[in-house]
């Protein structure tokens, strides 16, 4: 379900912000739900905190109350463990507030990080499949439409020629995911990638063999030359299965922890210490 679906299908809502935390809680200031009579839409971080926010405001919906405060310890008493405390505005929803709050998650929807998996075989796509339950816009790239056919995810598909375009007309602190079906096509976009110099992340499928010839070809062949920004091998763990849904999900959590880091995409190296890369 989306914002728009919800806000359709609810004659009358209560908007649920967490307005001040103090201490540890399950989620950050300006967190939001959305609350029915019969539905929900988002989340303050679940558990006894976000049912007592739910009952509230649904009693505030058959009550006909406009508008009330909250002001949660998060400890033994309400049954969680936090230690916190948070408060918590609940206000009906008008016609303008409905407005509002559509024309902001279609600009947090805009706003969130680009990942760019670059290869469409079965690693690829087992990467779309967990990426489009994910806050970000996920775009799968190959120059084989026969692959992408066979994605099924809710994610973006890009049948591109020339991938390298792609990585330079991608936004700032976007994540780069290379895994190609040809080495040397692997190697040409991630130097690419690596050359932007303003990426949360770009990783390299293969092996610390890999990464070695890798740097060598990097080294003669692009302008910054050092692969301090890269990651390869990816989604490194001591586990040795090789099935694409396991390393996929090992790489997303990876990519995730770059992407939502306080200080996204620490740059190692900023373009004006190079000269410019021509073609």
């Amino acid at each position: 379900m989306t914002l728009d679906t919800f806000l359709a299908a609810s004659q009358n809502a209560i908007h649920i912000r967490l307005t001040k935390v103090r201490g540890s809680s399950p989620r950050e200031p300006g967190a939001q739900m959305f609350v029915s009579a019969d539905t929900l839409y988002g989340t303050i971080g679940g558990g006894q905190l976000e049912y007592m926010a739910i009952d509230k405001a649904r009693a505030m919906l058959r009550a006909g109350c406009v508008a009330e405060d909250m002001d949660v310890p998060l400890g033994p008493e309400i049954g969680q463990c936090c230690g916190g405390r948070v408060a918590i505005t609940l206000r009906q929803m008008t016609t303008a507030d409905c407005r509002i709050a559509y024309q902001h998650e279609m600009q947090s929807l805009a706003a969130r990080p680009r990942v760019y998996i670059l290869g469409a075989g079965h690693v690829g796509r087992a990467l779309a499949q967990f990426f489009q339950f994910l806050p970000v816009r996920c775009i799968l790239i190959d120059g084989r439409s026969e692959e992408l056919s066979l994605c099924d995810a809710n994610v973006e598909t890009r049948l591109s020629v020339m991938p390298e375009a792609d990585i330079r007309e991608a936004p700032a602190n976007s994540a780069f995911i290379v895994l190609t079906h040809d080495h040397a096509l692997d190697f040409v976009l991630t130097s690419e990638a690596l050359d932007r110099f303003d990426a949360a992340y770009v990783g390299l499928i293969g092996s610390a063999t890999k990464r070695e010839k890798f740097a060598r070809f990097h080294a003669v062949s692009s302008v910054g030359k050092d692969t301090i920004g890269l990651t390869c091998p990816i989604g490194a763990s001591e586990s040795t299965d090789k099935r694409p849904e396991v390393i996929a999900a090992a790489v997303v959590a990876e990519v995730m922890v770059r992407l939502t880091a306080p200080a996204i995409a620490e740059i190692k190296s900023t373009p004006d210490q190079y000269p410019a890369k021509t073609a």
